[in-house]
């Protein structure tokens, strides 16, 4: 079964948002494209409490961009973004979701991250999307959404881990770039852990 995982197709991650990825709302048309090849669609949510301790603001002298220790993890911190039941952390209102089955919120702990869609950073809690995913019979998933060096580059990862074959939709995912060329490492570290890289001709060539 072909699975498409959809990850933080969110506002606060495209354009005029509190965390916007260049041209985060470019994927959405993309996505909307390719659901119809696929036999499964679920998408992930970042869904933080206001009081989340990957945000900056919530740490006294500290800006966005700095890294810190976190419950034993690397922690970048972010400006406040996706935060439950706010407009920023809404998916994306011109993504098509008659097609998703499953939504899996993620992030909701205070005191540790959650960029894959599968654990929280410590990997000491999962989400039950990887669960869900070998009940509804998933052998391939296709990981695409915002953002390629963070979410994406983590659930594509934790998917391949789970014995999943891993596809990444290049051109149906954007990088957030901290560091100029933040996204390419990404796509590397993903391709040298086994995960497959296509585009979405590639997806609909591969269908007819």
């Amino acid at each position: 079964m072909r699975t498409l995982i959809l990850v933080d197709v969110q506002n606060d991650f495209c354009p005029g948002g509190a965390l916007a990825v260049s041209e985060g709302n470019a994927v959405v048309p993309i996505i909307n494209d390719i659901q119809k090849y696929f036999d499964l669609v679920v998408a992930t949510q970042d869904w933080h409490p206001r009081d989340h301790l990957s945000f900056a603001a919530n740490h006294a002298g500290k800006t966005p961009g700095e890294v810190i220790e976190l419950n034993g993890c690397p922690q970048v911190l972010w400006p406040a973004h996706c935060v439950q039941e706010s407009e920023g952390a809404r998916l994306r209102t011109d993504l098509d979701t008659s097609r998703i089955a499953r939504i899996f919120q993620k992030g909701q702990h205070r005191e540790v991250d959650s960029y894959s869609g599968f654990f929280d950073n410590d990997h000491a809690t999962a989400t039950g999307l990887g669960d869900y995913l070998h009940e509804q019979g998933a052998t391939a998933v296709y990981v695409c959404g915002l953002a390629t060096d963070y979410c994406v580059k983590f659930s594509a990862l934790d998917a391949k881990s789970l014995g999943f074959e891993t596809y990444l939709i290049q051109d149906a995912s954007r990088g957030v770039n901290l560091q100029s060329g933040d996204d390419a490492a990404a796509i590397e570290e993903m391709r040298v852990a086994g995960v497959t890289i296509v585009s979405s001709a590639d997806i609909k060539a591969d269908i007819q």
